[in-house]
């Protein structure tokens, strides 16, 4: 189980087994909700070795960014690539695919209530293409046993902790193989202990995954403890922090 040995170092500590590569590249973005303009101006660029934090007030646009990357909002101006996929010619029906590249973690967990761990899994990877029974079975496996959680495969998630109700999620994030994981607020539903829990599993799965993370968070005590590039959205743009000492938390 890798919160068991991964020790609390910082996500750019890590290498990544293979060469790098772009996986998020936007020009001059415009990102609306309604026809009015949520973020303009968009530059962000994440290599496959980062491990980005994603911060702002709420209501600031963080989300609609991470929905425009994962295709729920169109990318209203401006250029962009995720994952491969250029997000000024993705159709309703690139979408799935686009998804099959990427993992989402929710902070509310976004798991299927009347259906177990096991079958929760395996209900995505029908959606995204899966077609054997066995494979799909050996892969849950799998996911669950690099999350460690792999003994509540046939668990209800009403029956789990947040805490393993989150590692399902992100065992969920890892079935196919992601080049990007997304993370909406991860921890934010989690008590401190198990927020730690879930931010080291990240930071491992990244790494074993050769996976970018971007991750939108609010809590502070996390960026402090594990430092990383740190992309802050105010006044409807997108604006890098040089270093933890460039922003107030509490402002």
């Amino acid at each position: 189980m890798y919160s068991a040995f991964i020790q609390p170092k910082s996500p750019q500590f890590y290498s990544k087994i293979s060469g790098v590569e772009t996986v998020i590249k936007i020009e001059k973005g415009v990102i609306e909700q309604n026809r009015i303009p949520v973020l303009e101006g968009v530059d962000l660029s994440i290599n496959s070795d980062e491990f980005v934090y994603l911060i702002g007030r709420t209501g600031s646009g963080k989300s609609s960014l991470l929905k425009t990357l994962y295709g729920e909002l169109s990318l209203s101006g401006g250029t962009g690539l995720v994952a491969g996929f250029d997000l000024n010619k993705l159709r309703k029906k690139d979408i799935p695919s686009l998804r099959r590249k990427l993992g989402i973690v929710f902070q509310d967990f976004q798991l299927l209530t009347d259906r177990t761990v096991k079958q929760n899994l395996l209900f995505v990877m029908g959606a995204s293409g899966w077609k054997d029974k066995k494979a799909m079975e050996k892969r849950a496996l799998e996911v669950l046993q690099l999350v460690g959680i792999e003994q509540k495969i046939n668990t209800m998630p009403h029956a789990l902790s947040g805490g393993e109700q989150q590692r399902v999620s992100i065992a969920r994030a890892l079935l196919n193989n992601p080049k990007l994981i997304l993370a909406d607020e991860p921890t934010g539903n989690l008590d401190p202990e198990t927020s730690e829990e879930i931010m080291r599993l990240l930071i491992a799965v990244s790494r074993e995954s050769n996976a970018a993370v971007l991750m939108a968070t609010h809590d502070f005590g996390m960026i402090e403890k594990y430092p990383g590039r740190i992309i802050r959205v105010e006044n409807k743009t997108l604006n890098e922090v040089r270093s933890k000492n460039d922003f107030d938390p509490f402002a």
